[in-house]
C-alpha cells in the first residue's frame, strides 16, 4: 500500500510516482488539483454547447436554427455524442504508441478550442465542421485525463484510488452545473452563436490550467508505452489515407446522384459505432502477449461494458429527447419569471455533486461489506430503467398541449445521478485495474466504447421510430431492456467478480 503522500515527505518516489513533497489536495496527489480543474472547464464547454445543440437543431430557421424535425435532431445528437466516445479508442491509441497521455490531452484541448469557435460562426457548414473538431478533441482528451487519474496512484491497491476518482468526478459535474445557466441563458436568450462561443473561452481557460499545472502530474503521463517503428508509421499513413479517400469517393458518389440527406452520414456512423467494440475486443482477446490473469479480466470487462452500454443508451438521451420534452412539455416559469429551458440540464449536476461525497463515504465504511463491481453496476441499470419508466408516466401527463410539473425531469435526474454514481466513477477505475499493461491507455478509449455502443443503440431506435420518438412507448421499450440487462447481470455478478480476479 502506498503511503499518503504529504508535505516534506521524505519516500523515495518511483520512475511513475507524481511529484512528492508539496502540498496535497484533498489528501490526494497535488496533480488530481489539476486534473480536477482541467476536466471541469472541458466538461463547462462540452455540456454548456451540448445544452444547446440539439435545441438549436430544431430551433426554426426563422429563430436561427436549422429547423430539423425532432427524431432527425435527437439521433444527430446521439450520433454526434457517440462519435466522440468513439474517438476516444484512437485517442487512448495515440497516447500509447505516439506521444503519450500528457501530450495528447494538450492536442486534444487545442482541437476542442477551435471547435467551439468555428460552431460560433453563423455558417452551417463550419458549424458541422466544429462538430468534428470538438469531437475529435473530447475522444482524445478523454480517454486520456482518466488515465492520467490512475497514474497519480501508481499502487493499484491505494485505498485512495476509487475516492480519488470520486473527486475528478465532482470536477466534471461541476462544470456541467455551471455550464447549461451560462452557456444555455447565453445562447437561448441571447444569441446561439454567442452562447457556443462562450463555450470556447471556458474550453480556453481549461487548456491555459492545464499547461500551467502539468508539472504537478505523474512522470508516467509523459511515457509513450510502445512507440511505432517507422515501419508502422509508414503502414499506419497510408491505411489512413485509403479509408479517407474511400469515405470522400463513396460520399462523393452519393452527392453526386442528388441523394446525399442526414440519414446518410447518420446510419454509417451508427453502424461503425456498433461494429467497433466488437472488432476491438476480438483484437485483444486474440493477443497472446496478454497473460492468462490479463484474458481472464478482460472478459469480466467486457460484462462490464456489455452492462454500460445499456445504461447510457438511457442516460445520454437526457441531453436530447429530455432536453426537448423539457423544452415543449415542461413548465418553466417560477413566480411570474421564466428562465430558459437548459437550464434543465443543470438538474443531473446537483444531484450528482450532492450525492458524489455520500457516495465515496458510503464505499469506504462499507469496507469488506462494499457491493462488488457487478453488484453496482446491476443497480445503475434497474434505476436507469426505473427513470424511463417514470418518463412513460410524465408523458401521459403532457398529453395534447399541457405542460407538466417540473418534479417530474426532477425526479428523473435525481433517479439518473443514484444510477450514475454506482456505474460511472466505478467503471473508470475498474478499467485502469483491469487493463493489461500492453492497452493500458487504450482501454480507457475501449471503456469510452461503452458509450458510443449505447448512444447508437439510441440513435438507431430514434430513427426507426422517427416521429414516436420520445412517446410512451418509446420511453417502455427502453425502460425494459436496461431493467432484463440488470436482471441479468445481478444474476451473474458472483462469475462476473471471479473473472476480474483480485480487481474487486
Amino acid at each position: 500500500m502506498a503511503a499518503p503522500l504529504t508535505k516534506n515527505s521524505e519516500a523515495t518516489p518511483s520512475p511513475s510516482a507524481p511529484p512528492t513533497g508539496g502540498a496535497t489536495f484533498l489528501g490526494h496527489p497535488r496533480g488530481l488539483a489539476t486534473l480536477f480543474m482541467t476536466e471541469m472547464w472541458e466538461r463547462f464547454s462540452f455540456i454548456g454547447m451540448r445544452a444547446l445543440l440539439v435545441l438549436f437543431l430544431v430551433a426554426p430557421a426563422t429563430d436561427g436554427g436549422l429547423g430539423l424535425d425532432a427524431a432527425t435532431g435527437a439521433a444527430i445528437f446521439s450520433v454526434y455524442n457517440a462519435m466522440v466516445y468513439l474517438l476516444a479508442l484512437p485517442g487512448g491509441w495515440i497516447a500509447d504508441r505516439v506521444w503519450g497521455a500528457r501530450k495528447a490531452v494538450a492536442f486534444g484541448g487545442c482541437s476542442m478550442v477551435l471547435g467551439h469557435f468555428l460552431l460560433a460562426l453563423p455558417n452551417t457548414a463550419t458549424f458541422f465542421g466544429g462538430l468534428v473538431f470538438i469531437a475529435l478533441g473530447a475522444g482524445i482528451l478523454k480517454s486520456n485525463i482518466s488515465t492520467m487519474v490512475g497514474q497519480l496512484y501508481p499502487d493499484r491497491t491505494d485505498p485512495r484510488r476509487d475516492s480519488g476518482f470520486t473527486i475528478f468526478y465532482m470536477g466534471i459535474n461541476l462544470g456541467g452545473f455551471i455550464a447549461p445557466l451560462a452557456i444555455g441563458t447565453v445562447g437561448q436568450s441571447v444569441d446561439w452563436h454567442l452562447g457556443f462561443a462562450l463555450a470556447g473561452v471556458g474550453m480556453s481557460l481549461g487548456l491555459a490550467q492545464y499547461l500551467l499545472g502539468s508539472r504537478h502530474l505523474s512522470p508516467a503521463s509523459s511515457t509513450v508505452n510502445a512507440p511505432l517503428s517507422a515501419v508502422e508509421r509508414t503502414r499506419l499513413l497510408r491505411r489512413g489515407l485509403m479509408w479517407l479517400a474511400s469515405a470522400v469517393a463513396f460520399f462523393g458518389i452519393v452527392a453526386l446522384t442528388g441523394s446525399l440527406t442526414v440519414s446518410w452520414v447518420l446510419w454509417p456512423l451508427t453502424l461503425a459505432g456498433l461494429a467497433l467494440p466488437v472488432i476491438c475486443f476480438v483484437r485483444i482477446k486474440g493477443d497472446k502477449d496478454l497473460s492468462a490473469d490479463e484474458q481472464s479480466k478482460m472478459t469480466g470487462f467486457i460484462w462490464l461494458f456489455a452492462a454500460a452500454a445499456a445504461f447510457f443508451m438511457i442516460y445520454d438521451q437526457a441531453g436530447s429527447v429530455l432536453n426537448l420534452f423539457a423544452h415543449d412539455s415542461t413548465e418553466n416559469t417560477v413566480l411570474g419569471w421564466t428562465f430558459p429551458t437548459s437550464w434543465f440540464q443543470s438538474m443531473n449536476p446537483v444531484f450528482v455533486m450532492a450525492l458524489a461525497p455520500l457516495a465515496a463515504l458510503l464505499w469506504q465504511w462499507l469496507g469488506s461489506r462494499n457491493p462488488s463491481i457487478p453488484a453496482k453496476f446491476a443497480m445503475a441499470l434497474l434505476a436507469i430503467g426505473v427513470s424511463f419508466f417514470v418518463m412513460v408516466a410524465a408523458q401521459a401527463a403532457a398529453s395534447g398541449d399541457e405542460r407538466v410539473t417540473p418534479m417530474w425531469l426532477a425526479t428523473v435526474y435525481a433517479i439518473h445521478a443514484v444510477a450514475e454514481l454506482c456505474l460511472s466513477p466505478v467503471g473508470l477505475s475498474a478499467t485502469t485495474k483491469l487493463a493489461p499493461r500492453k492497452y493500458e491507455s487504450q482501454m480507457m478509449g475501449v471503456w469510452c466504447l461503452a458509450v458510443t455502443a449505447g448512444d447508437c443503440v439510441a440513435a438507431v431506435i430514434q430513427q426507426v421510430m422517427g416521429k414516436a420518438t420520445g412517446g410512451g412507448a418509446y420511453f417502455a421499450l427502453q425502460a425494459t431492456l436496461a431493467v432484463l440487462a440488470g436482471v441479468g447481470v445481478f444474476v451473474f455478478r458472483r462469475r462476473i467478480t471471479s473473472l476480474m480476479g483480485d480487481v474487486r
